[in-house]
């Protein structure tokens, strides 16, 4: 990787595209079902631009990052480090995980947080390869009656808000396009 490459892909101008970007993550953490578009880096491959838009946003050098099957690039790791200054960990340390949903593995290799601790759990940034309002069912807080959003695994994210107020939560990345699926979201399969 050359030195350009390493210190390229950034915020063009950090403070109004952090603040862009994060207003976006946490609309649609507080929508689920919600799809936004989020710009303003350009990370190395395979990372979408939503993807490292949201590692650029969310994390520091105090921030744990697992860099998950393909994802995990000397590229990719430079330009974390270069950018953020965020450590790459292991899946079971990780504040964020980042990878497609085959690649993440398991949620149970993930911090869930603890009762006293709820907030210590981790966050999964899953890359897809179509990122769509339909499928899968959503109600609960900041939902609107029913939402929908194209889920890689309905079990696993049922599965995931049983352990309310435990679990971890999610954003969902497709070239520019962000979703979210907090914990507290019920899901149900529609069809």
């Amino acid at each position: 990787m050359s030195a350009q490459t390493q210190f390229s892909g950034g915020f063009q101008n950090a403070p109004i595209d952090a603040a862009h970007a994060f207003r976006a993550a946490m609309t649609v953490m507080a929508r689920p079902g919600e799809i936004r578009t989020v710009s303003g880096s350009e990370p190395p491959a395979p990372l979408s631009v939503a993807a490292g838009t949201l590692l650029l946003t969310l994390c520091d050098p105090e921030t744990k990052v697992h860099l998950a099957g393909a994802t995990d690039t000397d590229a990719v790791r430079q330009w974390l480090a270069f950018h953020t200054g965020a450590p790459v960990s292991d899946a079971t340390e990780a504040n964020f995980a980042v990878g497609t949903w085959q690649e993440l593995g398991l949620l149970s290799q993930y911090r869930i947080g603890t009762a006293e601790y709820p907030d210590r759990s981790a966050t999964l940034i899953v890359e897809c390869t179509d990122l769509r309002q339909a499928g899968a069912a959503l109600s609960g807080p900041g939902i609107r009656g029913t939402a929908h959003l194209s889920l890689p695994d309905i079990s696993a994210f049922q599965g995931n808000a049983v352990l309310y107020p435990l679990g971890c939560d999610f954003f969902f990345t497709c070239g520019d396009k962000v979703a979210a699926l907090p914990r507290s979201t019920q899901i149900r399969a529609e069809g």
